[in-house]
């Protein structure tokens, strides 16, 4: 099969088109046959190998994984004995570590849900990471409630644009911050209000939050924290070296002091929620919004564009173009 491979860490000149052996499957995966996957800032760590600190998962030295890729969406190809939920034929989307830059990924079967039919594939491969990362963020870190005011920080990006909707299909009021080129589109997915980081700076302004999803970990942290409301979090997802160690050696003396939450996380595949995802695309009350498509061999320049910061919403690759 064809896929990006990556031997060494670097930037995207590391990364090749190859032909390498198809996966096999152990007695729980399934054999996806990608028709297109997405790109996510986790993969330009993984191929960069930054922060350092990755290295203990990703291997030390060079990558364990080659084959980057999390985001994937295809046709089932073959299925282990142990294999309950799918069926060859079946099309599917999910996200496992590695695997979905290639013509064929081996998924755990727990890692995936069956594709609304209403959906393209590039529109299901855009979902996973950025929307269970929107979705645990808000619910579980955040413990976003109904009628609580949410403001999203980096609102247009991949998972600031699944954090609108499914904030506001939680029944938040939300605020979302992106720049002037993406007010329309923000104001598209249902945001209440729109600010425009050009002009504003919200942690200036007097309004406090319930909650602060921060995706673009662009101000410091006790600017984050004097948007918030007494009792009210900070959900860190935006990766920042400088704020991650602020929250992770102040955190709970800013808890204590003043009475306000501090949270970092990164998202877990949980097969639930991927289903609670695919009923919200089912019914058209979740959307993909997709930046730019490229075919499998210019991921290289797909990790490239991402890595400007200046994507809107969610990048693919498209396999079988």
């Amino acid at each position: 099969m064809k896929a990006i491979v990556q031997t060494v860490y670097g930037s995207p000149d590391v990364m090749a088109l190859q032909e390498v052996e198809k996966p096999t499957i152990n007695d729980d995966q399934v054999l996806v046959k990608v028709h297109a996957a997405s790109a996510n800032p986790l993969d330009w760590h993984f191929m960069r190998g930054t922060p350092y600190f990755m290295r203990m998962v990703s291997g030390l030295i060079r990558p364990k994984n080659t084959i980057l890729g999390a985001d994937t969406a295809g046709t089932v190809e073959a299925i282990g004995p142990d294999v309950t939920r799918f069926k060859v034929g079946d099309e599917v989307f999910g996200s496992a570590s590695h695997g979905g830059f290639a013509e064929y990924n081996a998924m755990p079967e727990r890692t995936l849900v069956h594709k609304p039919d209403n959906i393209t594939f590039d529109e299901a491969a855009a979902v996973p990471v950025a929307a269970l990362t929107a979705l645990q963020g808000l619910r579980d870190q955040g413990k976003l409630e109904a009628g609580q005011h949410v403001l999203i920080n980096g609102a247009s990006g991949g998972v600031g644009s699944y954090a609108v909707q499914i904030a506001k299909l939680l029944g938040a009021t939300v605020t979302g911050v992106c720049s002037t080129r993406n007010v329309e589109l923000v104001q598209s997915l249902g945001a209440d209000h729109v600010i425009d980081y050009k002009k504003d700076n919200f942690t200036r302004s007097n309004t406090q939050y319930d909650l602060l999803l921060d995706n673009a970990a662009n101000h410091k942290a006790a600017d984050f924290m004097a948007a918030i409301k007494p009792g009210g979090t900070w959900v860190l997802i935006g990766f920042s070296m400088r704020l991650m160690i602020a929250a992770g050696m102040f955190g709970k003396r800013i808890e204590k002091r003043h009475g306000k939450n501090v949270q970092m996380f990164t998202a877990r595949i949980i097969q639930e929620d991927l289903s609670q995802l695919a009923e919200w695309l089912k019914s058209e009350q979740l959307k993909s919004v997709i930046d730019r498509q490229y075919p499998l061999a210019e991921t290289p320049e797909a990790i490239r564009y991402l890595e400007t910061g200046r994507a809107k919403a969610k990048v693919i690759i498209d396999v079988t173009a």
